[in-house]
């Protein structure tokens, strides 16, 4: 008989964003009970692997139980990961293009789009952490603008037809 973790209550998927709560669901539909909740947790500065677990011991305090936590950074290559983790706050204060701008001086337009999750069974428990990469590269804003930095960044792989990236045969 195999061992495994058995939850008294549902993981709390901490987030605000309804598009990043639909993704988590298609990708685990039932096989995990999770809630979500908004919570106001410091904006930490750091490694995205340290913010991601340092958000997850906070949310677990708060709620008292199983959290999953995820942060999403996007890394300019020529810009050695920034603006990474802090991606939010440059795309409010600088837009779309205003990222473009960033490396108008360099050849290297490659970049790469980090998500780290960390969860937690509880407030004395150390998260895991799971990061997953996509290369791809910066290119003019395109399509629509209502989720995060999409509409520059496109996945390797993936070619850029008008306002749409086309996905490859498979």
């Amino acid at each position: 008989m195999a061992s495994g973790l058995v939850l008294s209550r549902p993981v709390t998927f901490v987030t605000g964003n309804a598009k990043k709560l639909d993704e988590v669901r298609a990708i685990l539909g039932q096989s995990i009970p999770f809630q979500s909740l908004k919570l106001d947790l410091p904006e930490l500065q750091g490694e995205p692997e340290d913010i991601s677990k340092e958000k997850a011991r906070l949310a677990a305090v708060q709620v008292n139980g199983p959290v999953l936590v995820e942060d999403t950074c996007l890394c300019f290559n020529a810009l050695k990961g920034l603006p990474g983790p802090y991606i939010k706050w440059f795309l409010q204060k600088i837009g779309h293009q205003g990222l473009n701008n960033l490396l108008r001086a360099y050849d290297d337009k490659s970049a790469y789009a980090l998500c780290v999750f960390s969860f937690a069974i509880g407030p004395n428990s150390e998260p895991v952490t799971f990061a997953g990469k996509t290369p791809g590269k910066i290119v003019l804003p395109r399509g629509p603008t209502d989720f995060g930095w999409d509409p520059i960044f496109q996945p390797d792989g993936y070619e850029q037809t008008g306002f749409c990236v086309k996905f490859p045969e498979m």
